[in-house]
């Protein structure tokens, strides 16, 4: 006879273990199996077990469909905005022998040839960058404006008649199809991923502490993309688990047995944690043992604060040397976001001065006092301003905050309430969406404050601020943020210290723009705000 341990969940007679879908094991033969009181009960012939198997499916098969699919749309795409291109420009179908139909011709068939290779040269389609940060964008971005640039400076230069009108129209038509094309693939992707679908799978080798710090990294971000399967841990034995917080994740090996383990994880990446026993020697074996299995090999970087834009590689007689810019807090690149700024705070006055002439009426008729509400936040070094909102509370809401000090829902030195009883009928609403922040739009137009940055501290809070924390005052205050696009007042302290610090020395206008529209997407579907 033989026995199935039915009270091992996750594992099968034959002792694998697997990650998520349900399977069906059907055993033809008689069994015994052990009740939870230990009593061994004997089960008829040919039955069937439902057990929870869970098989690690590997990411190259879903990672080819999509760009694949990505891959047709963008050529389609590309071929729909030289055709209008085309038309536009004073082309015709059937196609003209005149000079200028012929030229413009030329032009649309080249330039199309040429901007769908542009595409794959660029890597547009790297897994490594679908659904994942602005690099995607800004791939596909340089890809066509470098395209563009190089077809108009030849059509000058060979005078090919109508070419200008064709590129001045094309370029922006095509730019915006591609970039929604790409958008709408990761949303696609991220719906996907956020059941559990299209992930690729991952395991974490390294020291305890670091592996638990990259596994929290990876958990609490939605779009890393990554499932993790298991550890990898030195001295460990296979069958133990790994607790994180509140998960658990089984050990696959000790780091002498990566390579293996992998394999056996089907696993699509290999992370490595911080430090390794062997150091670089250790690194540099486990990518030759890595070669034969489809992992790739990721280090997570122990510059914690940095982001790409300031790490650039450059090999120096094989040796290669990774130099770290240092932030700058002036120069050419803040007066592009200032000038930036302007533009876009005056633009929204304007487009939003209905929308503030009827908040203003109805913070008016809606509980007595101001229509705006003031209050000194400190800005840049230390600067000292007053920053305008319009009243969500009653007037009197600073003289009660000391009797509901008790009561914060806030971290760290913030105060948060979720029931606030000091916060109007309007001005809950106004809160939840926002709308009450619309003001520091002329914060922004006299420079105090930025479209993007830092949120904007109390003089006590800062007078609790340990020393690193100082280090948020280096730029201006934003009305939006990294804290605002990643759960606000729902926030750990700690965690919105750490992103206005990332934000700080970090910042760039391509991040900027991405941080905006992703608060018009939290403003949609609020979350943390009250």
């Amino acid at each position: 006879m033989a026995e199935v341990p039915l009270a091992r969940t996750g594992q099968h007679a034959f002792g694998w273990t697997a990650p998520s879908t349900a399977a069906q094991l059907t055993v033809r033969a008689p069994l015994v199996a052990a009740d939870p009181e230990g009593t061994r009960v004997q089960l008829p012939p040919a039955a069937t077990l439902s057990l929870p198997i869970q098989a690690p499916v590997s990411a190259s098969a879903w990672i080819r469909g999509h760009v694949q699919r990505l891959r047709a749309m963008d050529i389609l795409l590309v071929l729909a905005s030289a055709t209008v291109g085309f038309l536009l420009a004073g082309g015709s179908f059937p196609l003209e022998r005149s000079t200028a139909g012929s030229g413009t011709t030329i032009t649309a068939i080249v330039v199309a040839a040429t901007w769908i290779g542009a595409l794959e040269v660029y890597r547009t389609r790297d897994r490594k960058v679908l659904g994942v940060g602005a690099d995607e964008y800004k791939r596909v971005a340089s890809a066509s404006v470098r395209t563009f640039g190089v077809m108009a400076i030849a059509a000058v230069a060979l005078g090919a008649e109508g070419a200008a009108a064709f590129v001045t129209t094309t370029l922006p038509l095509g730019l915006v199809a591609l970039t929604a094309n790409r958008w709408g693939f990761r949303r696609w992707l991220t719906s996907r991923q956020a059941q559990g679908q299209h992930l690729s799978n991952a395991i974490v080798v390294g020291e305890p502490e670091d592996v638990r710090y990259v596994i929290q990294r990876v958990v609490r971000k939605s779009g890393a993309v990554y499932n993790i399967h298991g550890v990898c841990l030195p001295g460990a034995r296979r069958g133990t688990n790994f607790c994180v917080d509140q998960l658990t994740f089984p050990v696959l090996s000790s780091t002498d047995s990566i390579a293996r383990a992998a394999r056996l994880a089907n696993a699509d990446a290999v992370i490595v944690a911080g430090a390794m026993p062997g150091g670089n020697r250790f690194i540099r074996e486990l990518g030759w043992k890595l070669e034969d299995s489809p992992a790739e090999m990721v280090l997570a970087s122990t510059l914690t604060n940095v982001a790409g834009p300031r790490i650039h590689w450059r090999p120096v007689e094989g040796l290669p040397l990774m130099h770290v810019d240092i932030p700058q807090y002036s120069g050419g690149k803040h007066v592009l976001k200032r000038v930036l700024d302007t533009a876009l705070a005056l633009g929204a006055l304007l487009v939003l001065s209905p929308v503030l002439a009827v908040l203003a009426l109805i913070v008016r008729h809606d509980s007595p006092g101001p229509i705006f509400f003031r209050q000194e936040r400190v800005g840049k070094n230390g600067t000292v301003f007053s920053m305008l909102k319009f009243r969500s509370m009653v007037v009197d809401a600073e003289a009660r905050l000391t009797s509901l000090s008790t009561s914060s829902d806030g971290s760290g030195v913030l105060f948060k309430m979720r029931n606030d009883p000091r916060v109007t009928r309007c001005g809950r609403w106004m809160r939840k969406y926002s709308l009450d922040e619309l003001p520091q739009l002329w914060n922004v137009v006299t420079g105090q404050m930025s479209m993007v940055g830092p949120r904007p501290p109390l003089a006590k809070e800062v007078s609790s601020y340990e020393q690193h924390t100082y280090r948020r005052l280096l730029t201006k205050p934003g009305i939006t943020g990294l804290w605002q696009i990643n759960g606000r007042s729902d926030l750990p302290w700690e965690e919105a210290v750490r992103l206005d610090l990332y934000y700080v020395e970090n910042w760039s206008i391509a991040g900027d723009l991405l941080i905006l529209w992703r608060t018009f997407r939290a403003v949609i579907r609020p979350s943390g705000a009250y």
